[in-house]
């Protein structure tokens, strides 16, 4: 049997990575070395305490056990190489190639083994995968579950970053199965372990990116958060930015460190550590350090003994462990004169920083854009009001941030800052404030349709049209009741003693008198077109069908209570504004079914306006009878007065103008003519009164 084995093309399995290269088997030991960095890894034959052959995804692989614990793995094997590679253990090293196959059965439940470096996962006999501890770089625990972070691996382009465990409880009594997996796992882990005493501790900090109090221990490397329910290392080198930022209220302040990788609690992932201090709150504080140490590690940026603002000191002693600038607002002010401007970012209020080199919003969730990764910014109107725009940011992957519900006096300040920035803006125009130009920017979004807007437009254009209609009901009222009088004016015109004087008299009148009538036949004519123009609008009838709800408003109507329930206290404005918030934010799915809903109630107000139109006709029908009826009676009265007056003045003799103005005398003849024209009216259908009547109680009543 030859004494050595040469592979070519096999690969080193190291933290997840794959390195080719050529595998050699002597009487002394293995050597692999790397094609791409020239590295050798050298395994003494007396070091070896077991082989594994099975088969992996590149083939075939070997798995070699260290008696001092270390793992190597070996892959790119042909089947066929098995017998020879079993025949060389067997006679040089004295082991017998095992052959355990992974399992696949696809089950999540199993058995955890620890056995020097590696945690393997068996079902059965097999296992299903192993885990070199030395990977991992943080281990916590909860209540019957275990999680497990790994160090992150940049040459690989997907790494593995954390593993839960779920440890069911057991009936042994003073034994914690979560505790004893944490203890097996911390014990070969590459965990940071705070070993030693901090440099300073800050008690019970509000924190608002993990939400909590936490005490803040800090080490030369690491930071370390102690809550009540979770422990976070952070090690300084993971620290990007710090900020510093003034709240709107003046009395407060926020600290916000950028993380990355960022820090996890179960499936949330926290890349800003944000916590709140109050302006009033102070401290004294001491390093856990001599003076000349401090003055060697820090040269002067920090001294033994400290005392100021609680925010103050924090943000001090950051910046000098972590060796980093902290980013404060620039000369950006607002409307109100605060250096933030009050916003919404996915359904919840917050304050966006402009900064000299981006924009930073808290705080929830915490966004940081630099200028630099801004492709254009855009200012649109807001969704549910006109007093509000949105300022949409659009970075050069593609990415947007809309801020919306800011208030329309931040327009101006705003707009000349990004100008001033040279910031890209999407809809330029005229930058005169929100008065002229706030519709320059309202209609900005022109490329992309957005069928909520339309919406809420055709929802005000509803408004609008009802209200006219309204107003048009009131104003016919108002026209109602006025033309009654003038209609009665009219008519007593036609018996007055100054009508019949002046149509008795010939061209003798005077031409004040001719012109007198013309006057008030030209009011009339002016007029009538102005009253019986609304009478084409008709008033409300209250029997008529309502007018069918959009899908929005009948998904108001719905959400109403539940979203009043989620925010207790809420007003109608804001109440309002939420509403359009989660709508914009629904899913078209969802959006469908209301669609579906409105276009049923539409079609339901069509049926019942052609039923209430038919009935509408029968009942225009009937009135137009009615109205014929009365002019053809007002009609045949005027023709009787006419003659009855025309009689009275051809029988009188004209004794000259005293006698035409002798107006109780004519009026009380001209009606008791009237009264018997009437009766014999009555009598005789329609025949006119013989004028021997109206004649004799002329005389009669002289």
């Amino acid at each position: 049997m030859a004494d050595t084995l040469e592979f070519n093309e096999i690969y080193q399995e190291v933290k997840g990575s794959m390195n080719d290269g050529r595998l050699r088997l002597s009487r002394q030991g293995v050597i692999f070395k790397n094609s791409k960095t020239g590295k050798v890894d050298n395994i003494q034959a007396s070091e070896l305490a077991e082989g594994v052959w099975r088969r992996v995804a590149l083939g075939h692989g070997l798995k070699l056990l260290t008696k001092n614990g270390h793992v190597y793995k070996y892959d790119g094997f042909r089947e066929s190489e098995f017998d020879k590679l079993s025949d060389f253990f067997k006679a040089h090293y004295c082991l017998e190639l095992a052959e355990k196959d992974l399992c696949v059965k696809g089950w999540n439940w199993g058995t955890v083994r620890f056995g020097g470096q590696l945690l393997s996962f068996d079902i059965g006999e097999q296992p299903v995968f192993e885990i070199p501890l030395s990977n991992v770089s943080q281990c916590t625990t909860g209540k019957n579950e275990v999680t497990l972070e790994f160090h992150q691996n940049d040459d690989a382009e997907v790494s593995l970053m954390e593993v839960r465990f779920y440890v069911p409880p057991t009936q042994e009594d003073g034994v914690d199965p979560v505790e004893a997996f944490a203890q097996n796992v911390l014990s070969k882990a590459d965990v940071i372990q705070a070993t030693g005493d901090a440099i300073c501790i800050f008690r019970e900090l509000q924190c608002l990116t993990p939400r909590g109090r936490y005490d803040i221990r800090i080490y030369p490397t690491f930071l370390h958060l102690h809550g009540k329910t979770f422990d976070y290392k952070i090690p300084y080198t993971t620290v990007l930015r710090l900020f510093l930022l003034p709240h709107k209220d003046q009395r407060q302040m926020f600290f916000v460190i950028s993380l990355d990788p960022p820090i996890k609690q179960g499936q949330t992932r926290y890349h800003f550590l944000i916590l709140l201090f109050s302006k009033d709150e102070d401290i004294s504080l001491t390093l856990n350090m001599n003076e000349e140490e401090v003055e060697k590690r820090f040269e002067g940026r920090l001294t033994k003994n400290m005392s100021g603002s609680l925010y103050e000191m924090v943000s001090r002693v950051m910046k000098a462990l972590v060796n980093r600038k902290i980013t404060v607002p620039g000369n950006f002010q607002g409307h109100s004169g605060a250096q933030c401007i009050t916003c919404s970012y996915k359904a919840s209020s917050g304050l966006l920083y402009p900064l000299e080199r981006g924009f930073i919003y808290v705080h929830k969730p915490p966004v940081h854009i630099r200028f630099d990764e801004i492709s254009f910014v855009n200012f649109a109107r807001g969704t549910t009001t006109t007093r509000s725009f949105d300022f949409e940011i659009e970075t050069k992957q593609g990415t947007q941030y809309t801020f919306s519900s800011i208030e329309r006096e931040e327009y101006g300040k705003l707009f000349d800052f990004v100008n001033a920035k040279k910031l890209n803006i999407k809809n330029r125009g005229l930058k005169e404030g929100m008065k002229q130009s706030y519709d320059e920017y309202a209609d900005s979004d022109e490329d992309q349709h957005d069928a909520y807007l339309e919406r809420m437009k055709e929802e005000g254009k509803i408004r609008e049209e009802n209200a006219n209609d309204s107003s048009d009901g009131s104003g016919e009222e108002t026209d109602e009741s006025f033309n009654p009088g003038e209609e009665d004016d009219d008519v007593a015109e036609e018996f007055d003693s100054n009508a019949s004087a002046s149509s008795s008299s010939g061209d003798g009148d005077s031409d004040r008198d001719d012109k007198k009538p013309a006057k008030k036949a030209k009011i009339v004519k002016d007029r009538k077109p102005r009253k019986k123009q609304p009478e084409s609008k008709k008033g409300k009838d209250p029997n008529a069908p309502k007018r069918p709800m959009s899908a929005y408003m009948l998904w108001l109507n719905a959400s109403r209570e539940k979203i009043k329930s989620d925010h207790p206290g809420i007003s109608i404005t804001d109440l309002s504004k939420k509403a359009g918030e989660l709508w914009k934010a629904m899913s078209k799915e969802k959006k469908e079914e209301w669609d579906r809903k409105a276009e049923d109630a539409r079609r339901d107000y069509e049926k019942a306006m052609k039923e209430y139109s038919k009935g509408d006709s029968h009942r225009g029908e009937r009135s137009k009878k009615k109205k014929k009826k009365q002019e053809k009676l007002v009609k045949g009265k005027g023709d009787k007065k006419g003659t009855t007056s025309k009689s009275a003045s051809s029988k009188s003799p004209a004794k000259g103008m005293s006698d035409s103005f002798k107006s109780k005398e004519f009026v009380s003849s001209d009606e008791s003519s009237s009264a018997e024209s009437k009766k014999e009216d009555s009598e005789d259908e329609g025949a006119a009164s013989p004028p021997p009547s109206s004649e004799d109680s002329a005389s009669g009543s002289d």
